[in-house]
């Protein structure tokens, strides 16, 4: 059984709120560019992520799970699940971004502990440069 609250301002339940939803994913081969011309990066051994700001209120992610550092398919789509699962939960904070995440060959063998572990101190880098950006334009 779950429970689920409903906001009053928004009329959304947090189910809803926190969803991983079309409008927050990087869905073609432009905004994939785009990302990767000019973007902020954050590298440890088990992913490098890039970084943009997008004009929207909302954070964008795109993954680049490639099958030259991970073989096997239930490894890749594991990777995946771990990566949309704490992007989901970060969304809020990193409002205002384009991201890309990329795996590492270390990612493939990493347990969900050690792969979340990096995922936050990659979200956490993000939004630093999303600050440095802003103050850089004001």
């Amino acid at each position: 059984m779950t429970v689920t609250t409903t906001n009053p301002t928004t009329g959304l339940t947090s189910r809803d709120k926190l969803r991983f939803q079309k409008e927050n994913r990087l869905l073609d081969a432009a905004a994939f560019t785009r990302v990767f011309e000019k973007a902020a990066r954050s590298r440890d051994k088990y992913f490098t992520v890039l970084t943009r700001n997008n004009q929207d209120e909302v954070a964008r992610l795109g993954l680049a799970i490639s099958k030259k550092h991970c073989r096997k398919a239930t490894a890749r789509n594991r990777i995946k699940r771990v990566i949309r699962e704490s992007f989901r939960q970060h969304q809020v904070p990193l409002a205002g971004l384009d991201i890309v995440v990329i795996n590492q060959p270390a990612a493939t063998m990493a347990d969900r502990g050690a792969m979340n572990d990096s995922l936050e101190h990659h979200w956490q880098r993000c939004r630093e440069a999303k600050r440095n950006k802003k103050n850089q334009e004001s």
